[in-house]
This record gives C-alpha cells, structure tokens and sequence, in this order.
C-alpha cells in the first residue's frame, strides 16, 4: 500500500517546491492557482524568500499547503494512488 504524508508547520524552507515548479505544468498552475487564491505571490516566498517571512504563521501554513498539493499532482499525474493519507497538524489539511 502507498501512504502519502504530508507535513506540519515547521517543515518550511526557501526554496521548496520551486523545482516540482520548474518541472511539472501540473504544480506550476497548483502555485499559480495558490497565487491566485492568496492575492500575492506565495510562490515567490516559497521559492526565493526571503526565511523570515516563510516562517510567519501567516504565510508558512498557505505556502507549505501549496507545495503539498503540488506534490500531490505531480505523483498523482505519475499514477500513484496512495491507499492512506495522513498529515501532521497543518499536514492534515492537505492529507
């Protein structure tokens, strides 16, 4: 069986997501729709920071959710199907 895990708060660092990004189209718009949602560029923070606004709840959850999803896609579009989802605090959200 395949479990996809998804993180909590605390999980977050410059840079995450940004190759799933430059990879995938699939988590590309998955930043792009965050983006949206958000009404500022999250995927800029997540990608190039700076840390201290990643780190601020405000931010950190909606980023770490974005790149959860965008994850998700990615192997998803790859044909796994996980059989069990489970997320850490803010993972569950996600999950």
């Amino acid at each position: 069986m395949i479990a996809a895990m998804f993180p909590g708060q605390g999980a977050q660092s410059v840079g995450m997501g940004q190759d799933l990004a430059a990879a995938y189209d699939v988590a590309r718009r998955t930043f792009e729709e965050a983006d949206d949602v958000l009404g500022y560029a999250i995927s800029e923070i997540c990608f190039t920071g700076p840390a201290e606004r990643l780190t601020a709840t405000d931010v950190c959850q909606p980023a770490l959710v974005a790149t959860s999803v965008a994850a998700f896609r990615v192997a998803q579009e790859a044909g796994l199907e996980p059989g069990l989802v489970m997320g850490h605090s803010l993972g569950e959200y996600s999950a």
